[in-house]
């Protein structure tokens, strides 16, 4: 848990909230905040199995998956090449067009083009290729005179994609089943502080749409898990424009390391499904292995 990623405080929140789910359901735990020191911790600890509470770059990317593959630890969540894949946006939408899942139109850009003038008809979304949790995110809306003024701190290359209206959607994936469909409602659109501020955004579980838009949502899921090689639990992100019916459903990205306090999208939709929130944890550390 923790690491050095821009997610580090919400991966404290999901590992201590882990943590303490699987003493209920029987394990010895003990919490590792991941540093440049960690290959030396898990030698000494030497677990049975690492429960992954990561998020973001370096814990979601296939960097600890591939270090946990060296050392022959069996781990939780998706492997080193489906983890590399979803992180990487940019490929994750092309795993997408292949498998015949809608998804907009983007481009990878130089953040001085960026800057300097629109790469892309506005309204267009910019956002960092490799991050998560709405880091770095900003919208072009339409009819914008002037680019985004993007901080100091973004990376050289960012992708710019085509902006998709609609209500936001989300469904989670545990092994091989689709659980069901939140739809989050929030008064602006669902950015870093809108997930995780107290009242930022309203989950509808399950989600009061259309069956058509439904059952879609389920199946691109699975169908997006599936395309990318995940493993253990996935959550897909979804875009829906109500005016468009099913050809106004696409999707945004797919989270392998889906937020983890009894609270986030994920476990709320377990627990919809009848999946408490230790015996998600438990299902999650059983089903871990390596070669993920």
């Amino acid at each position: 848990m923790g690491g050095p990623s821009a997610e580090r405080e919400v991966s404290l929140s999901s590992g201590r909230e882990c943590a303490a789910a699987l003493r209920v359901a029987g394990y010895e735990v003990t919490e590792v905040d991941a540093g440049p020191d960690l290959c030396t911790r898990l030698s000494e600890i030497k677990p049975d199995v690492v429960f992954n509470a990561l998020h973001g770059r370096w814990g979601e990317d296939g960097c600890v998956q591939g270090l946990l593959e060296w050392l022959q630890i069996p781990y939780t969540h998706s492997g080193v090449l489906a983890s590399a894949m979803a992180m990487d946006k940019q490929k994750t939408k092309d795993v997408f067009r292949a498998a015949g899942l809608p998804v907009v139109d983007s481009i990878l850009a130089l953040t001085t083009d960026v800057r300097a003038g629109h790469v892309m008809a506005p309204p267009y979304v910019v956002k960092p290729n490799n991050e998560g949790s709405s880091v770095g995110v900003y919208i072009v809306h339409d009819g914008a005179n002037a680019p985004p003024q993007l901080s100091a701190d973004m990376p050289d290359v960012v992708m710019v994609e085509t902006y998709a209206a609609g209500r936001e959607l989300t469904c989670t994936v545990m092994g091989d089943r689709a659980l069901t469909v939140t739809d989050i409602v929030t008064e602006g659109w669902y950015d870093y502080t809108a997930k995780y501020s107290t009242g930022g955004s309203r989950h509808v579980v399950p989600a009061d749409i259309p069956e058509q838009i439904f059952d879609a949502c389920k199946d691109y899921a699975l169908r997006a898990h599936t395309a990318l090689g995940c493993r253990g639990v996935s959550r897909t992100d979804f875009r829906w424009d109500a005016a468009r019916g099913i050809d106004g459903l696409i999707l945004l990205e797919t989270n392998t390391q889906p937020g983890m306090t009894p609270t986030s999208l994920s476990p709320e939709q377990a627990a919809h499904a009848g999946i408490a929130f230790p015996d998600l944890c438990r299902w999650m550390v059983e089903d871990a292995s390596c070669n993920r």
